[in-house]
């Protein structure tokens, strides 16, 4: 864990501060939460649909990504009545819905520019 003090910290905080698109992206960034997020609203919404749907994730990171959408409120979980074990299903808070568009979104402008298809200005 960094020091408050130290030079990244202090950079992350004034980002945050010019420009929400900045914690925006902390939120949703890193290898797995967009795809976690897309296939929650696919329907794929228990932890072992998950791990099908992304056989490459591991179960200790595709926990730690639910766990960190659900502490940004994402995401949360709902019980499901008589399961045994307890289970869950992760569910799409309204935060969550209004990321999905988005996300789409995002896609469909990565399968325009970010397969190194020239940009014309």
């Amino acid at each position: 864990m960094r020091k408050e003090s130290s030079t990244n910290a202090i950079n992350e905080r004034f980002l945050h501060r010019i420009c929400e698109l900045n914690s925006a992206i902390d939120i949703i960034g890193g290898r797995w939460k967009s795809q976690i997020v897309y296939s929650i609203s696919e329907g794929n919404n228990r932890f072992n649909l998950l791990k099908k749907e992304l056989p490459n994730i591991s179960d200790q990171v595709l926990s730690r990504q639910l766990k960190d959408l659900e502490r940004h409120a994402i995401i949360y979980k709902k019980p499901i009545p008589g399961a045994i074990p307890n289970g869950v299903e992760y569910m799409l808070t309204s935060k969550g819905q209004d990321l999905v568009p988005i996300l789409r979104n995002l896609c469909e402008w990565g399968k325009i520019y970010a397969e190194g298809k020239a940009i014309t200005v």
